[in-house]
This record gives C-alpha cells, structure tokens and sequence, in this order.
C-alpha cells in the first residue's frame, strides 16, 4: 500500500511538472516568436538602407516589425562583426548598433 501511494504522488509531481514546462513553452518565454523576413521591393530597400549605413558587408538576416523599428536588418560586415540596423517604414535609419551593443553603442549593461 506504502508503494502504491508513492508512485501515485510521484507520478502526480511527474505530471505537474511536466504541465509547468509545456505552459513555460507555450507562453514563449525567452523569444518573441517566429520572425517574419523582409520580403520583395522592401527587402531592396532595406538592404540598400542597412549597408550604405555600415558602410557594406553581407544582409545576413532580415525582420519586418522588428521591436525596435517597422524593419531590422542584421549585416556581417567584412572584418566578421555584425550590425543590427533598425529602419522606419520609410526605410530610413532609426539606430544601428553591433551585435551584444544598445543603440548608444555600449555594451549591454554597460553604464559608462
């Protein structure tokens, strides 16, 4: 009987915690979701946007409305650093900040 109770709780705890991993999951914590690329005429845009910003590179990735703008643009420039810039809907720069960098340039969490 002793047995019997402890795969019952056991098995109860089992399934409790696996119920708080698939809410965990389910709610997305950690990423935003599932990122939607620039695609047709406005990825030319935004291309053409981003590398007269770093001064060239490799569009490396793409994101339409992006948390800090309409797009953001990731570029690998020559030297193997990476640039997110961040346009308005108009294709103009908002910000662009190396990858690991805020908008001000420092490093996160960096007061300086």
């Amino acid at each position: 009987m002793k047995n019997r109770k402890l795969l019952i709780v056991g098995g109860s705890l089992l399934a409790l915690a696996a119920g708080g991993t698939g809410i965990a999951l389910g709610t997305g914590s950690g990423d935003d979701g599932p990122q939607t690329p620039i695609t047709g005429s406005a990825l030319d845009n935004a291309k053409a946007a981003a590398l007269a910003e770093t001064g060239g590179g490799r569009v490396t990735e793409s994101e339409v409305r992006d948390e800090e703008g309409y797009y953001e643009v990731g570029v690998t420039r020559a030297d193997g650093s990476q640039v997110d810039v961040h346009l308005n809907r108009d294709f103009s720069v908002i910000d662009s900040s190396a990858d690991g960098q805020g908008s001000d340039g420092n490093e996160a969490g960096d007061s300086q």
